[in-house]
This record gives C-alpha cells, structure tokens and sequence, in this order.
C-alpha cells in the first residue's frame, strides 16, 4: 500500500514539474491570434534590446549557433516564408518555427528540417540537432521541439541522501544502448533497463517509472539515442549527476560546450571505466557536488525567457543577412 502511494505521489510531482503538451498547444494558437505585421513591425526595437542584456554574452551565443561567416547568395535555393506551414507531423517543431519567424517578412527565404538532424545539410538549414565534430557550419540551431527537451526541475532530494546507484531508463532501439544495457544490465552498482519492446525485451524490459523516482539515485544515465540524450537537460537542473560519455550531438543546450567532470561525470566512448567512475565520486563526496552546481549554474544560462528571445530572432537575423537576403 505504502509503494503505491509513493508511486501516485511521484506522478503527482511528475505532471507539477513536466511540460505539459496541452499547455504548450494552447499556448501555440495563441500565436496566430495577432497579424505577422504586429510582430514585423516590432522585430527591429526587439533587436536592440542587447543592451539590456550582456552583448558579448549575446554576441557569443549567436555566433555558436549561427556559424555562417561569408555573405553567399543562395536566395533561388531557398524556400519563401510565405511557404513556411505547419506539416502533417513534427507540428511542435513547426509551432516553435514559428514564434520567432512570424517576426520575418514572408519574402525572406530559409530552408528548415525538422526531427533529430545527424548530419550537415548542404545549404544553411535551420534544425534542432546537429553533429558537434567538422564542419557544421550550414546546421544552424534554433530552441525546436522545447516542451520534450527543455523541461527543467527543482530536485527535492539532497546528493547525500541518495542510493550509491546508477538509474537509466530508455528506449534500447539504438546500438549504443544495447551495447551498454549488455554490458550492465545486471550490474551491482546500475539499475538500468529498456522501456520499448523489441527483439531484446525478454533480456532487458523493465518498468517505466517517473522523474521523481530518478531523482532517488545519485548517478544517471544520459545517452544518446537518434541525436542528443533528451533527459539531459532536467538531469543537469537536478542534485544527481549526469553519467555519459563525451557527446557527439548538440542542441540549443550547447552540448558541445559541456566541460566533462566539470557539468557531467564522462565515461569512455567503450564505457569500460564505468564502474571505476561511479566509485570514485561515491568517495569524493566534494567533487560531486562541485558538479553538480558547475551543471545547475549551466541550466540557469536558459531561463531567462526574454533573453532566450532575443538569441532567436538574433540567430534568425544573422541568417538573412548572411545568405545576402539584407
């Protein structure tokens, strides 16, 4: 009796913390309320608002997601705004386009591609996800599909107080995943498993369970599946440490600027010294608290919603100019 109050408990905390796709829906309508000729003919006193702000901080931000340097003329490859439309699926991706773009005149042209990107797209492209190593210039990032990945918490649960475990639960479709639930499924220190069911699902299946009962463990597995690891950014804002090897993918979350054993404890690529990495920070109670407000100071970088704002339309602006559009 006393498990199954806990469990409605923590899905009661759960729906307090999550971003609810409801109000993110409801949220989308009222973007179309006002004309675009509202939002236009406020673009240009939205952009100047950097003194408000730290402009080299501003500055820095853009740039890292707007890496195109040289202005090139790619207007009759481009797509019109006035084409910009909600698609049949990936229609959250479209709603967060749209907040910025409805700033935009229609005649301006841009090529976007939805869903989890892993490669480099052969004209500037403006997507969610991109490969950090190489070239990546023509990936430019904007804050797409935010109601799944930018969800944020207040972790009730003090490091000290937690199990010397580490707690991962996934979708195992993806190699990486099955190589480590392979590897540690029946691991002393890991309570890991595959919440999807496939092929492997008589080896490894175990029960969802909610955010709040993550938040009982001191380590937690933040993996990559078709791009960035989605649970990274909540586990960043919480007392518990993000386990992971060094990644491959980023987001609007700069993933490729993350500092390991500075935002996150990093294991091999082989995840081989997993086991020696979990211990260690089991001893050096110190360190792993220094990690953990290194990674909450790191998250707080995103909730400053005005400021975020700005970065968008900035990043969306430099695109124009950049592709010989201003």
């Amino acid at each position: 009796m006393q498990s199954n109050k806990n469990s409605f408990r923590y899905k009661l905390w759960d729906l307090r913390h999550k971003n609810l796709k409801l109000y993110f829906y409801i949220r989308a309508l009222s973007l179309f309320i006002l004309p675009k000729s509202f939002y236009q003919a406020r673009l240009n006193s939205k952009l100047k608002q950097t003194r408000k702000f730290d402009a080299d901080y501003i500055n820095t931000r853009v740039n890292y997601y707007n890496k195109l340097n040289d202005n090139t003329r790619l207007i009759d490859k481009l797509i019109p705004l006035s084409d910009f439309k909600k698609p049949q699926t990936k229609s959250a991706y479209y709603y967060d386009g749209y907040e910025y773009i409805r700033y935009f005149s229609v005649k301006m042209k841009a090529n976007f591609l939805w869903g989890d990107v892993t490669h480099v797209p052969d004209l500037p492209t403006f997507i969610k996800s991109r490969p950090i190593a190489g070239n990546n210039e023509n990936s430019i990032l904007l804050k797409l599909n935010k109601t799944r990945h930018f969800n944020f918490i207040n972790d009730p649960v003090d490091f000290r107080d937690k199990k010397d475990i580490l707690i991962g639960r996934a979708d195992s479709n993806m190699e990486q995943r099955k190589r480590f639930l392979a590897m540690y499924f029946d691991h002393p220190l890991c309570d890991i498993g595959q919440i999807n069911k496939n092929e492997n699902s008589h080896k490894w299946q175990v029960d969802k369970i909610t955010i709040r009962e993550h938040l009982d463990y001191k380590f937690i597995l933040c993996l990559e599946g078709n791009d960035v690891a989605t649970n990274l950014k909540w586990v960043m804002s919480s007392n518990s440490l993000a386990v992971m090897p060094k990644p491959t993918y980023e987001t609007w979350y700069m993933e490729g600027t993350l500092i390991p054993n500075h935002h996150y404890v990093e294991i091999k690529a082989d995840y081989s010294n997993l086991e020696e990495r979990l211990r260690y920070y089991m001893e050096h109670t110190d360190e792993a608290l220094q990690i953990i407000k290194n990674a909450n100071e790191y998250t707080k970088l995103f909730l400053n919603h005005k400021r975020e704002r700005l970065i968008s339309l900035m990043v969306i602006d430099k695109y124009f100019e950049k592709t010989g559009q201003k």
